[in-house]
């Protein structure tokens, strides 16, 4: 796997001050994409020990209140089998950390049995998400008023356990 860019101090991809991974890798090429030098699998940097080291090095800071994953595609086949071993090292580490992904793929269509960005990881993955943005973003539906997504179209969704879980995120 390779990725374009960590950002250790992110306020734009989920609530309080995070660190954000852009993965390399997708297939949506949506019209209007923010990072469409992404898309090629081969962008950016090879994803190592030591990446993952200092993402962890990163989110163990104080002000840090979790994890973004984007890109790119995380749900990228080929990302997944590596982002899962990142998430468990943070669940095992950094246990009060949340965690975010972006997503083009849709969780109750793509990311189930048989979808097309399901793998043998995409549920433990899922699990350990708090919180999943999905859908491709439409440029023609494009609304900067909208928090934490660029679409209309696109939802933001509760991950982690109880009642809440599966409903859209509002904050």
């Amino acid at each position: 796997m390779n990725y374009g860019k960590i950002k250790g101090c992110d306020i734009a991809d989920g609530p309080g001050v995070r660190v954000s991974l852009f993965v390399s890798g997708c297939r949506h090429h949506c019209k209007g994409c923010f990072n469409a030098e992404t898309w090629n699998f081969d962008y950016g940097k090879p994803y190592t020990k030591e990446t993952e080291d200092e993402i962890i090095r990163l989110l163990s800071l104080d002000y840090i209140q979790g994890l973004t994953l984007l890109g790119g595609e995380p749900f990228e086949p080929e990302n997944q089998r590596e982002l899962v071993k990142l998430l468990r090292r943070v669940k095992r580490e950094l246990p009060k950390k949340d965690i975010w992904s972006y997503s083009g793929y849709l969780l109750d269509v793509d990311m189930t049995e048989g979808g097309r960005a399901y793998t043998e990881v995409t549920e433990e993955i899922l699990s350990y998400l708090d919180v999943l943005v999905d859908g491709p973003f439409i440029e023609e539906q494009r609304d900067i008023t909208l928090k934490f997504r660029g679409s209309r179209n696109q939802r933001v969704i509760r991950l982690e356990g109880g009642k809440d879980a599966g409903r859209l995120y509002e904050s």
